[in-house]
């Protein structure tokens, strides 16, 4: 009789696992978790400027177990923040998924436009109207997030953090189950009703926690001695500028604390914007139960204190080497959560940067390299040139992402050609010093301009929203704005030379010096999981970084 029960016994358990490896085959092969993590401003050199500061779990870890793509550059310009991160989940560029700049200037009304305005949606979780009125609206094309969305029937779910609004909602796209970003005004994050008409508990429930008062409750000093930095600066170099009521830029910062509760964006400048968002990270894999199940969810995570350091102090100031070192200890808490919780072979990440970032003007002089500031007066004195030429002020309405705009009013008011106006504006900016080239964005493809600015002048210009001129700089000529700290936005090394690894489920280990784009990030992902490629990709899927 036992005999038989077990023969019995078998053949059902041989069934069952023909049945079970029958629905494993059935099943398309993914990650459970897919998350992207872009940080702000990273120069693809701070991966090896600070790798000996680095512990063996944050970013060795993604050197030592994923993929590093060393050679991979944006393939556009302006590189800034809204364009990156849009072109990373888009894998597509500024002339086709319609993010012109961070803003730009509408042609017919001169009005100015932000990204992510959307006055037709209303704020969730805050009564600031300019804060959380925001939406994807202006987002042309799909994202990776979307796709995934619409290949699992809506059943993948997406969620997007950011300290930024508009680095949280471009990449989780137009779709997602939510996103998230920092209220200045009330120290919570919120959403808008593009998303949904009141915030998640899991995200009250983090908001109550008033976790931004407790991280900057004992103010910031360095993470190691601080004699130790020995790949910055010294600490109170002048080229640095201020945070908070500090009256020099040296460390500690005792007062951030009281800082804070007079201005909460001052915690944006600190390694705790970071350690906030991750936190938030982390409550959005409880609280939407990321990774949970079969369906592959995408969390889309911008950390943002990494530009905001640069831009106040500078890549060469301690405070910027100690904000990475910091990070690397808080991508090390996430790994090892992740590991915990979704399992540590069953989720996927990528690594990248939506910009770099250049060298101040103050450092670079102090050791003898040319820089400069680009285009100081230039708006004021080409209008009055201008008005000398045809009689006629302020025929410029703006000057931004290194374009300028014409008034299509006044010509038509004042009977001028536009053609005509270019021509002389042209003539005119290319006897500044400070510019290398200056072309109209019509006529770039028969400009003797050499590769590979030509085609990331193309790339970046977006035929509705983009100006009618656009300028190229020198190199290191930084605009006047950036007296202090740095800046981006151009084609140069320093801005557009980004890192690229993928760590985990489905991804080899190794390296490569190939030549990438950033726009090759969306269509290996999309390949990764097996779904469509978003509607506006021009890039094309990293085959070496696939595992068998």
């Amino acid at each position: 009789m036992f005999r038989k029960i077990s023969i019995a016994a078998a053949a059902l358990l041989s069934v069952i696992t023909i049945n079970a490896q029958k629905n494993k085959n059935n099943q398309v092969d993914r990650p459970k978790l897919v998350v992207g993590l872009v940080v702000d401003q990273m120069r693809w050199d701070y991966l090896y400027r600070f790798y000996s500061k680095y512990g063996n779990d944050g970013f060795k870890r993604l050197l030592n177990k994923g993929y590093s793509l060393n050679n991979v550059h944006i393939p556009y310009v302006p590189t800034v923040t809204a364009l990156g991160h849009t072109s990373i989940y888009t894998g597509s560029v500024p002339a086709i998924h319609g993010i012109a700049g961070n803003d730009w200037t509408d042609k017919e009304t001169g009005k100015n436009v932000y990204c992510t305005t959307d006055e037709n949606v209303k704020p969730v979780g805050t009564s600031n109207i300019k804060v959380g009125s925001h939406s994807p609206k202006n987002l042309w094309s799909t994202t990776i997030t979307d796709e995934l969305r619409l290949a699992t029937n809506f059943q993948g779910k997406v969620v997007g953090v950011s300290l930024k609004d508009r680095a949280s909602i471009l990449p989780a796209g137009h779709t997602p189950n939510g996103a998230y970003w920092f209220d200045d005004s009330s120290g919570d994050f919120i959403t808008s009703t593009w998303y949904m008409n009141d915030l998640p508990q899991w995200v009250k429930n983090f908001n109550s926690q008033n976790l931004p008062d407790q991280l900057v409750a004992n103010g910031w000093n360095t993470l190691l001695p601080i004699n130790q930095y020995t790949e910055s600066s010294p600490d109170n170099s002048s080229w640095e500028g201020l945070l908070g009521s500090a009256k020099t830029p040296v460390f500690p910062y005792n007062n951030l604390a009281e800082d804070y509760k007079t201005k909460k964006d001052n915690i944006r400048y600190t390694p705790f914007g970071n350690t906030l968002t991750l936190k938030l990270a982390e409550a959005s894999v409880e609280g939407e139960n990321l990774g949970a199940d079969d369906v592959t969810d995408i969390l889309a995570i911008n950390l943002a204190s990494t530009d905001y350091a640069g831009h106040k102090f500078g890549p060469n100031s301690i405070e910027v080497e100690d904000v990475y070192l910091r990070l690397d200890q808080d991508l090390a808490k996430f790994f090892k959560y992740l590991d915990g919780k979704v399992g540590k072979n069953q989720y996927t990440v990528f690594v990248s940067a939506d910009h770099g970032g250049a060298h101040s003007v103050g450092f670079l002089k102090e050791h003898k390299i040319n820089t400069g500031f680009f285009g100081e007066g230039m708006e004021k004195d080409l209008n009055e040139k201008l008005k000398a030429k045809f009689g006629v002020d302020k025929l410029i309405n703006g000057v931004d992402n290194y374009q300028i705009y014409f008034d299509r009013k006044l010509m038509a008011d004042n009977k001028l050609e536009l053609e005509d106006i270019k021509e002389f504006a042209i003539h005119e900016l290319e006897k500044d010093p400070t510019v290398l080239y200056a072309v109209s964005t019509t006529e770039v493809q028969e400009a003797t301009i050499p590769e590979p600015i030509k085609q990331r002048i193309i790339n970046g210009i977006n035929r509705q929203r983009s100006g009618d001129i656009q300028l190229i700089s020198h190199d290191s000529m930084l605009p006047p704005y950036a007296k202090t700290g740095t800046t981006h936005s151009v084609w140069n090394s320093y801005d557009a030379h980004i890192p690229l690894i993928f760590m985990g489920w489905g991804i080899k280990h190794g390296e490569s010096n190939k030549q990438y784009h950033m726009t090759d990030i969306a269509p290996t992902v999309s390949a990764l999981l097996h779904i469509q490629f978003p509607s506006g990709n021009v890039g094309n899927p990293i085959t070496e970084v696939v595992g068998k």
